[in-house]
Order: structure tokens, then sequence, then C-alpha cells
């Protein structure tokens, strides 16, 4: 089965661009397109795509609000936000909300892909550059609430060290479903809403090296 991706953005020519190159990998599929976050966010709840690839300055309800609304309503898809500004605050927002991680949007085109497959696997997707500044400026606990098991321990640094669900599994022995469980009860005492997020909290608490 393809991976089903959902284009937002409000220019038709960026959506365009995006919808033919990545119509040329057969293991994609572009279900559907919006021009703003609230349209976004009722096609995502009607098609349930994979990933979305999210602009984030947009009318009506902007790429921030739209990924926060998508990632309360359907967990299970994952938001990868496009930007054209690294240093730009609403990329930090879009993480906060739940973002797996973001691209730039002069991103080529087999590399846009790449990280496509990688989000729908459950992969974090962050330039080292723009990780360095999300370490900085995305807030996490110092320590969780509730202390993270042994289990989720291992699942959080083999996370945040770049590996998909079904390697995790594999290098666990666990079933790929048990690690969705254990990745959200990691969540949940992190008090994060997002796998990126939690990569970070694992680099700032040295569970695993920074990203150089």
């Amino acid at each position: 089965m393809p991976i089903r991706v959902l284009i937002a953005d409000d220019h038709s020519v960026v959506r365009q661009g995006l919808r033919m190159f990545l119509g040329l990998d057969p293991e994609l599929e572009v279900v559907g397109e919006a021009d703003d976050g609230r349209q976004a966010l009722h096609l995502a709840e009607r098609l349930r795509p994979d990933v979305v690839l999210m602009d984030l300055l947009m009318p009506e309800m902007d790429g921030v609000a739209a990924t926060a609304a998508i990632r309360q309503t359907l967990p299970e898809t994952e938001v990868i936000a496009l930007t054209s500004v690294l240093e730009d605050e609403q990329v930090i927002g879009a993480v906060r909300a739940g973002a797996i991680g973001y691209l730039l949007k002069n991103t080529e085109a087999d590399e846009l892909c790449r990280a496509i497959k990688a989000a729908a696997a459950g992969q974090v997707q962050l330039a080292p550059e723009a990780a360095r500044r999300l370490l900085r400026e995305v807030r996490s606990p110092e320590q969780p609430a509730v202390p993270l098991s042994e289990r989720e321990s291992a699942v959080l640094r083999l996370l945040a060290s770049g590996l998909a669900n079904k390697e995790i599994a594999r290098a666990l022995g666990i079933g790929e479903q048990t690690v969705k469980t254990h990745v959200s009860s990691i969540l949940g005492k992190l008090g994060v809403q997002s796998r990126t997020q939690a990569a970070l909290y694992a680099q700032r608490t040295g569970l695993v090296a920074p990203k150089s």
C-alpha cells in the first residue's frame, strides 16, 4: 500500500509542484490538497492520510493550529511542517503542536520523498541545524512527572537515535504495536505532543548524544 499524503499550502503552484514529483514515486500517493489550514483539517478527517505536508503561514487557520488539531483528532497521522524560513517561530510552534519534523521548501525532491516515508514509519525528521535551534527553544521537562520504565527509556533512546517503529521493534524483540503503545505512554509521561519533542528531551537529558 502506498503512503497516503495530503498537501496543505495556500500557493497553487507549490501544491502542483509537490503533487507532480511526489506522483513519480510509486510508494507515495497524493490523496488531497488544501489551500488553508481549516480545509487541511477537514480533508485530513475525511481522507485519513498517513502524512500531511503542512505549510505554516496560511489563511483561515494557520499551519500550527491545523497541526495541533490534526494530531489531536488523528494521532496516527504524522505532520511534516514545510517552511521557507529556518528561524521562523512558526516552526517551533509546529513542533510543539505535534509535527514529527519539518523541512525547508528548498528541499530536493528525492530528499522530501525519503522524509515522507521516514515520517510515516515514525522517524523524527529534523535537520541538524534545526535540531540545535529547537533544543534551545522547545521546552520539555527536565524530569517527567512519572518516571519512564526501563523499557520506555530503551524505546525513547532508539526513537531519538532516528529509528523507525519497525526498527525499534526488531531491536527490542517486541511487536510494532507494542512500540506504538510505549511511545504513547512516553509522550504522556513527558507531557509533550510529538515524537520530536520526546527526541529533544532525550538529547537534552543525555539519553542520546545531540546530533551534530
